[in-house]
């Protein structure tokens, strides 16, 4: 080889090889919960951050089976309407920011929670969610005239029937002109018992799945043993159903009673170059905005895996996908 071309060559190779080990990570990005503490600051600012990718306002509490929708936002707007947020909700798409609205979380409403009785009536939540949330048209949105960008599944209580037909009905009102975007947040311990037969249908753009107070499947925060969640996210990764996988994490201590908080260093050196060596990788998810002081600022640069920002001398190797 001509001494001339030599290194044009070498940097053609450099170039391949960090688009080989980032293609897994391309895209990836932050989701997070805001919505269920009034001390969290506004939807808006969490958008401006600049550390989050998709915001999931939660939570729909109660819904189906003949009960009257409950929207719960804690402190920041008791009881609905909430129609102020339609221009936050505004902001946060103009800057690229998927918005979601995630139905049920880990409390009970001032209802029975989210049943759905039938597929019909799955069909009819659904029905009720595009009018007033989506793309639709209603003479009473909670959230005002902004059309948020879909519908995320955070059931955790209830029943588990029918979530798959919801799931359908929502992804048949997609169209050319806009997608309605459906995420998951099963817990960690495969198969979800309440989301399995959802996920399933393939249907879900994003699942996030909580690595955290689940002890079977989260980090041991105690003892520094990531082999419980990197074993459960390889099964979740192998799952036909998952498009975009995100790791789920509790964004200090104090968000997960049960455990499973990574620091961030630890996660930086040892957990992403693991799981975003599996070609679904999708990302992280916080829980939650209140109690992401420094998080998402911390791992901000690294979610995307360049290479080129942090060794992974501290890696497990065992665990990594060629």
């Amino acid at each position: 080889m001509a001494a001339s071309l030599r290194p044009l060559f070498l940097a053609i190779i450099s170039l391949l090889m960090i688009s080989s080990l980032t293609r897994s990570s391309e895209g990836a990005g932050i989701a997070v919960y805001w919505g269920q503490n009034g001390n969290e600051g506004s939807l808006e600012e969490a958008c401006r951050s600049g550390n989050y990718d998709y915001v999931n306002i939660a939570f729909l509490v109660s819904f189906g089976s003949g009960q009257t929708p409950e929207l719960n936002l804690a402190g920041h707007c008791i009881p609905s309407p909430c129609t102020f947020l339609s221009s936050q909700i505004e902001v946060c798409q103009s800057l690229g920011i998927k918005v979601l609205l995630s139905l049920g979380g880990g409390g009970a409403g001032a209802g029975r929670g989210p049943i759905l009785a039938s597929p019909e009536d799955a069909r009819d939540v659904a029905a009720y969610l595009w009018n007033n949330y989506l793309g639709g048209q209603s003479d009473s949105r909670p959230l005002g005239a902004a059309v948020l960008d879909g519908i995320d599944f955070d059931i955790e209580y209830g029943s588990n029937l029918y979530w798959d037909d919801l799931a359908r009905a929502l992804s048949g009102y997609s169209t050319a002109e806009r997608k309605v975007y459906l995420s998951a947040a099963p817990q960690c311990f495969f198969p979800d018992y309440y989301l399995d037969a959802a996920i399933r249908t393939g249907l879900f753009d994003f699942v996030w799945v909580q690595f955290y107070n689940n002890p079977l499947c989260q980090y041991g925060t105690t003892t520094g043993n990531a082999d419980n969640l990197l074993n459960s996210w390889s099964i979740w990764s192998a799952s036909s159903g998952v498009n975009k996988l995100f790791l789920g994490l509790p964004a200090a201590e104090a968000a997960a009673p049960g455990g499973g908080y990574i620091p961030p260093e630890v996660l930086v050196e040892q957990i992403l170059p693991v799981v975003q060596s599996y070609p679904k990788y999708g990302g992280v998810m916080l829980w939650s905005r209140y109690y992401d002081q420094n998080y998402s600022t911390a791992i901000r640069p690294y979610v995307n895996g360049d290479p080129l920002t942090y060794t992974t001398k501290s890696v497990k190797k065992s665990h990594a996908v060629a």
